[in-house]
């Protein structure tokens, strides 16, 4: 048995020993946490006591090819509060805080005291307010003394074009980020920058300590992005697509794209119908949808959304497919010269043709009118579906597919935009698939692909990749990365494209082509009409692809009218010649020199400008008018010394030659009217003559047969007007 005192030191050491591990494990947690959770907790005990105010970033403005702005941000300002802050106001009750910020912000009084009385040290009451806004709660904080209400820098979206680039461009959220696919969304992660904050002390009950001043980490800003789009080309065809679709009621929407072939870049896509990017989750006034009452309508609710979704915010150019119908003969003319089975002179005819696993024969499209026989050129003059078949069936299934392969119908093109579809074609293809495939059915593609394997086709062989983004810059303007064109790759010869422009041009030059209306005075312009039929009844696709100069071609123009219900649904009538307005706008614009023909320079010495007569004696203004081959008719009294007091036309009207001028020799009181004669299906010798006898002058659009007139028949015109008449070709055109 020990003895007592050796049992009592034990005791002692094992205390102490007990102790020295404590202080040990204590020494050790504290060494851990100094040096190893240190730095962690030093962090969370700054964010604890201090209360962070986000700054937002100002976004990259977006640009067109020449530096016009897109879309910018605009200054802004963000409310917030310090609920702990607001309770502790003297003037103001909480009550009387939520009801002034509620009327000031146009938010429900309900949720505005939710959020100043959140147990939180910070909640976002409103982003966005304009500075009218800002300026009221800062004067009204101001005479109440309140505290705990913030108002920081903040920045929001605004479109200069409205609903020019809608489809392109995208949107930004309440959050600033990009939405709906467009270029707000995909170049998001440079365009957004990076947030800053202030910071201010705060106690443990989240109040504010009073300091000298706030700490504040400055936000960096967006990188520019810089589009391949030209401004005032996506303006010319969007205003030429709101008349096509106004002219021949398309229902189904309309599609425009221009495309530089030599780069791939695209210069222009429209879609309609279209939508304002400042409002867009407004109600959309240019859409028919059975049972949409505007009244009903919610924004932002799922109904609202889910309406805009698949009308107005669709850019149709990349999200719908659609048969091409016989714009795709360009394709299978171009492989079937490219392999030597076909040439321009080759002798073909346009007799019905079998094909295995088909019950009937393939005929030509212009049934009981045939065109017999013709070389492989004139079939593709007349759209001739059994010549185009017969190519196919001398390529074979594997080097037809090749080709449809190679200009990219079997993929997405990889545009920088989001929700592009992908092409559809028969899971297993026979050799009634590809009979039908060389004249452009039972198979469907987006109107990108189409205008992008036009690219190959015209620029000497090369597909080139669609570029939408040029460049980024920075707030200086330097080019901080360049997206070059990309060639993806060769799809046939120099020599080949070169055949095909040439073959492509007489669509458009030759008075028999089915691209006839889409003929433009001193410029080349080829291309290849299509009207395709939708799998629902009497429903249509007119489009036209075309392409100018046609010796050097700068611009591909596509267009797409998907249902037209008007006139015609022929992409030759009614789709040739918007491409031929648009390629001659556009080229005026880039300032490519015309290049007159002989015809074309006889037609134009035709036309003469009406002299300004006026403050002339009759003598002298029946000189002027004879010696610019004009006629004259005088209304009033008086002799060859009175003088002209008004005219009709007025001066500088373009006017054939021999139209006639009226000369007043008075002021008249009231305006000589005539009735308006019905010209509906006439020639032009024709219209101008019944247009002459009425004592009406005309304005000639196009050729052919009278499509359209200024004014409906039995109409009051003014004596002497210049009438515009559009002529189109009528005839075969598919």
């Amino acid at each position: 048995m020990a003895a007592p005192g050796l049992a009592q030191k034990r005791r002692l050491m094992i205390m102490l020993c007990t102790f020295a591990l404590i202080v040990a494990a204590l020494i050790a947690r504290l060494a851990y946490i100094q040096f190893v959770q240190g730095s962690e907790l030093q962090k969370k005990a700054f964010v604890q006591q201090n209360s962070g105010r986000i700054i937002s970033p100002i976004r990259g403005t977006i640009y067109d090819r020449n530096g016009k702005k897109l879309a910018i941000s605009v200054q802004a300002g963000t409310i917030s509060c310090n609920p702990n802050e607001v309770a502790n106001n003297k003037k103001l009750t909480v009550d009387e805080v939520a009801d002034a910020l509620a009327d000031m912000l146009s938010l429900e009084r309900d949720d505005v005291y939710r959020l100043i009385t959140k147990k939180a040290n910070s909640a976002i009451i409103k982003r966005k307010i304009d500075k009218e806004t800002e300026t009221r709660i800062r004067t009204w904080m101001s005479e109440n003394s309140v505290k705990g209400i913030n108002i920081d820098e903040d920045a929001k979206r605004y479109y200069p074009n409205g609903n020019l680039m809608s489809h392109l461009l995208g949107f930004t959220g309440d959050d600033n980020q990009g939405l709906m696919g467009g270029v707000e969304e995909v170049m998001d992660k440079y365009l957004k920058g990076t947030p800053g904050k202030i910071l201010s002390e705060v106690d443990a009950r989240g109040g504010a300590v009073p300091s000298d001043s706030e700490k504040r980490i400055d936000a960096q800003d967006g990188l520019n992005v810089v589009l391949t789009i030209d401004e005032t080309i996506q303006y010319l065809v969007s205003k030429s697509l709101d008349k096509a679709v106004e002219d021949n009621k398309v229902k189904g929407g309309a599609i425009g794209i221009v495309m530089d072939p030599n780069t791939g870049d695209i210069l222009s896509m429209v879609s309609k119908p279209d939508y304002d990017l400042n409002t867009p989750f407004a109600f959309p006034a240019n859409i028919q949808v059975e049972g949409l009452d505007p009244s009903e309508w919610v924004e932002r609710s799922n109904e609202s959304v889910n309406i805009l979704s698949r009308t107005v915010w669709r850019n149709r150019a990349i999200t719908d497919t659609y048969e091409p119908g016989s714009t795709f003969k360009s394709i299978t003319t171009a492989a079937g010269i490219e392999e030597g089975v076909v040439t321009p002179d080759t002798i073909t005819d346009d007799l019905p043709i079998k094909v295995t696993g088909w019950p009937k024969p393939i005929n030509c499209w212009r049934v009981g009118r045939p065109h017999g026989t013709e070389t492989f050129r004139e079939a593709v003059y007349n759209s001739c579906n059994p010549a185009f078949v017969k190519v196919a069936q001398s390529l074979g299934i594997e080097r037809f597919y090749s080709y449809v392969k190679a200009f990219g119908f079997m993929e997405r093109t990889g545009i920088e935009l989001k929700g592009e579809a992908k092409p559809q074609f028969q899971p297993k293809l026979k050799e009634i698939d590809m009979a039908v495939a060389s004249f452009g059915q039972r198979f469907t593609i987006t109107p990108l692909q189409l205008a992008t394997a036009y690219t190959a086709l015209v620029n000497g062989g090369r597909l080139m990749k669609p570029r939408l983004i040029k460049e980024l810059t920075d707030s200086e303007g330097n080019v901080v990365e360049k997206f070059e064109p990309q060639v993806v790759r060769t799809v046939i010869s120099e020599q080949t494209s070169k055949t095909v422009r040439d073959i492509l041009e007489g669509v458009v030059g030759d008075s028999k082509g089915t691209g006839n209306n889409a003929f433009v005075r001193g410029y080349r312009v080829g291309g290849k009409t299509g009207t395709s039929e939708t799998t629902k009844e009497d429903v249509y696709i007119a489009s036209f692809c075309g392409f100018a100069p046609a010796n050097d071609p700068q611009i591909v123009v596509l267009i797409v009218l998907m249902d037209p219900r008007g006139d015609s649904h022929m992409g030759g009538v009614i789709a040739a010649p918007i491409v031929g307005k648009i390629a001659e706008d556009v080229l005026s614009y880039m300032q490519v020199e015309r290049q007159y023909t002989q015809e074309d320079l006889k037609a134009m010495t035709e036309e003469v400008y009406v002299p300004d007569v006026r403050k002339k004696t009759v003598a002298e203004a029946v000189k002027a008018l004879k010696a610019a081959g004009l006629k004259y008719s005088i209304e009033g009294e008086g002799n060859n010394e009175s003088t002209v007091v008004e005219q009709t036309p007025k001066p500088d009207s373009i006017v054939p030659e021999d139209s006639v001028v009226l000369l007043y020799t008075y002021k008249p009181e009231s305006e000589q009217t005539v009735e308006m004669p019905d010209l509906s299906g006439k020639t032009l010798s024709e219209a101008i003559n019944t247009l002459n006898r009425a004592g009406l002058n005309i304005k000639i659009s196009g050729h052919g047969v009278v499509y359209k007139q200024q004014y409906v028949a039995g109409q009051d015109v003014r004596k002497g007007s210049v009438v515009l008449v559009e002529f189109r070709n009528l005839d075969n055109v598919e």
